[in-house]
């Protein structure tokens, strides 16, 4: 708890600057004085002052959001000599550059980090397909285990990552799709997928498998690594080392088949043949203990499995590009992923996808703690996508964010003059009912995660 804790905030800091400084930088070139800049609300921390322009950097104690405050005479006075550094007595282009800077500097963070990982290379699963479940839309086309996929409509999948991406783009379309396979023999063919079924396929989450399609991965051996003491295991007098051969008199011929057939037995005895050092140990009798999870009780036995260093070796790629294609390939992503969230969020207002697909704070925070367990590359993954979603929603005309404000700007050019204070208040109220909706509701889908 604590790690996903630290790792939420870490996370949140890191693009609240992102955010934050491309106002103050902006709003410092085009020659607005800038009085504050806060990471987080209330209590300073930390507080510091920098001379000859003035600014003072403050870290607050609540690492919910950040602010830059700049001269403005709206909010206060302002010295005569100052007032051609205050924001509001600047032409309508700069005040609206200043305002679209932060959430185009969260797009262009996401560029950079996609940038540096296309450079550095980028290690994901093989396009390859493991396992086609009967009766779904992939079996139905076609598809068959060993399949290699190559395109996916017009787009490369050189990784099961970027596979997942591409359908849940084209699965928004609702139009048939081409795939491009290059089967186990070699032979390439197209797998023509219904766009009718596709297009019923509103939840983003889980694409993959609702299409009926997983990634190939190794055959974990079910070879014991691990016991632990006082469990089953030990109980039942098994050892490191040990291979399980046959349950109840049925081979099991993975580690994943033992896991399964232990999880469905919570107190049941179990009789196995056992390969120790060579020799075949029969009817070795075994009792998972009960633990319950999520309200379902499943079984347990105490033991870890043996992963062999060179296990992913054959099923893992590495996707690399050159500087300048991987810029290309940076813009790209971006692009791409900010035109699905805003479909996804078009699709939730007409009621074509579910609430589900939103994430709120609980879940933000999880999913940063689990990433950033995972490794530096994936948690910097998870900072891009979110710095796409922060940029992507701070520019959506509501009153209160950054696209309100630009929103408010664009009806000042058109009729040649602001709008009164009493519309824009008005405008702001409404903004915030619209803002405390959405975050109401993002809240109730955390909880409803959490609780099944």
């Amino acid at each position: 708890m604590l790690f996903t804790i630290a790792s939420f905030i870490v996370a949140l800091s890191i693009l609240i600057a992102v955010h934050e400084f491309g106002h103050f930088w902006v709003a410092r070139r085009l020659g607005v004085k800038v009085l504050r800049f806060s990471i987080g609300f209330g209590k300073a921390l930390l507080r510091w002052r920098r001379h000859p322009d003035g600014t003072e950097y403050v870290i607050a104690m609540i690492p919910l959001g950040g602010y830059v405050k700049m001269l403005d005479e709206r909010e206060e006075e302002v010295p005569e000599e100052l007032l051609g550094q205050s924001f509001n007595r600047q032409a309508l282009w700069k005040r609206s550059a200043i305002v679209a800077a932060g959430p185009v500097f969260n797009l262009l963070f996401a560029i950079f980090v996609y940038w540096a990982i296309f450079m550095v290379g980028d290690t994901g699963l093989k396009p390859v397909v493991g396992t086609v479940e009967p009766s779904t839309i992939a079996a139905e086309a076609g598809f068959q285990p060993g399949d290699e996929l190559l395109t996916i409509g017009a787009r490369p999948t050189p990784s099961w990552e970027r596979a997942v991406f591409a359908f849940t783009v084209e699965a928004l379309n609702g139009k048939d799709l081409e795939v491009r396979v290059r089967e186990e023999g070699g032979q390439e063919r197209g797998r023509l997928m219904s766009g009718k079924a596709l297009g019923e396929l509103t939840e983003v989450p889980d694409l993959l498998e609702r299409i009926g399609l997983t990634a190939k991965r190794p055959t974990i051996p079910p070879v014991i690594a691990e016991i632990v003491s006082g469990e089953s295991a030990e109980r039942a007098g098994l050892r490191v080392d040990d291979r399980i051969v046959t349950a109840d008199g049925a081979p099991i011929g993975s580690w994943q088949d033992w896991v399964a057939l232990v999880r469905e037995r919570p107190g049941q005895e179990i009789l196995m043949d056992v390969e120790r050092k060579g020799r075949l140990l029969t009817s070795v009798a075994i009792i998972p203990s009960v633990r319950e999870i999520d309200g379902e009780q499943i079984g347990r036995i105490g033991a870890g499995v043996y992963i062999a260093d060179d296990l992913m070796a054959d099923y893992l790629v590495d996707v690399r590009y050159g500087p300048l294609e991987a810029m290309g390939q940076a813009v790209g992503k971006t692009a791409e992923m900010s035109g699905l969230m805003l479909r996804v969020m078009g699709r939730m207002l007409i009621g074509e996808a579910s609430v589900h697909n939103l994430s709120g704070p609980i879940t933000i925070a999880e999913v940063a703690g689990r990433t950033a367990s995972y490794g530096f590359d994936s948690f910097v993954k998870f900072l891009a996508i979110v710095s796409i979603s922060l940029g992507v929603l701070n520019l959506l005309p509501i009153p209160v964010l950054d696209g309100g404000h630009l929103m408010f700007f664009f009806i000042e050019w058109v009729k040649g003059s602001p709008l009164s204070e009493h519309a824009q208040l008005q405008g702001q109220k409404v903004g915030l009912l619209l803002l405390g909706g959405l975050m109401m509701l993002a809240f109730y889908v955390d909880f409803s995660r959490l609780l099944g």
